[in-house]
């Protein structure tokens, strides 16, 4: 792969133009120079696309993810564990914050399932609405 456009590299790296645009301006990839009018992009910045979007899927925030750039040129494996060390946290919070969503939905679906006339469980549960709204 030698050059591609931007629209070869946002398909490459599964994201639309506007993306890598967006990305640019974020300062998490560089702006190549005109060649010929159309900006071309190589091997290093569909690798570091689809680092950011590996990062992303993990849970790390654009700003995390710029931390992590900036980390990758010093080497500093030590702040970089702890920015892991911090996400896998937050996905364990966010994890037992969902299986209590879960149990509790499982509960409500079990009695709507059970009951005989009137209301349904899950719909009373979701309508927190007083009527003073």
């Amino acid at each position: 792969m030698d050059t591609m456009t931007i629209s070869a590299l946002a398909d490459a790296g599964g994201v639309g133009v506007e993306t890598v645009r967006f990305y640019q301006r974020r300062g998490l990839l560089d702006t190549p120079t005109r060649d010929a009018r159309i900006r071309r992009y190589g091997a290093a910045d569909l690798r570091r696309l689809r680092f950011i979007r590996s990062a992303q899927a993990a849970g790390f925030t654009l700003d995390g993810i710029a931390e992590l750039l900036a980390l990758d040129a010093t080497h500093d494996r030590k702040r970089v564990r702890s920015l892991a060390t911090e996400r896998i946290a937050a996905l364990d919070a966010r994890i037992a914050e969902l299986q209590q969503a879960r149990d509790a939905l499982a509960t409500l679906a079990q009695r709507c399932g059970h009951g005989g006339r009137g209301p349904c469980p899950i719909l009373g549960a979701f309508d927190t609405q007083t009527g003073d709204a």
